[in-house]
């Protein structure tokens, strides 16, 4: 899970396993695999950093194989 803000400032956060596609429209778009759509204030960059740090602190949980 990922923490974005609306443009409102509202914080939510997002299941980043469902992140279908990040644009930039200018607003940055986050659209999810069951068509939801959200524009956060965050760059696409970050919201790419935040789902790829989230990715990682599951690996971290997995035991060594």
């Amino acid at each position: 899970m990922i923490t974005v803000t609306r443009l409102n400032g509202q914080q939510f956060v997002v299941n980043a396993e469902l992140i279908r596609t990040v644009e930039s429209n200018p607003d940055t778009t986050i659209r999810l695999i069951n068509g939801d759509t959200f524009i956060v204030t965050e760059s696409v960059q970050e919201v790419v950093d935040l789902a790829v740090d989230y990715g990682r602190s599951l690996r971290k949980l997995l035991p060594p194989s």
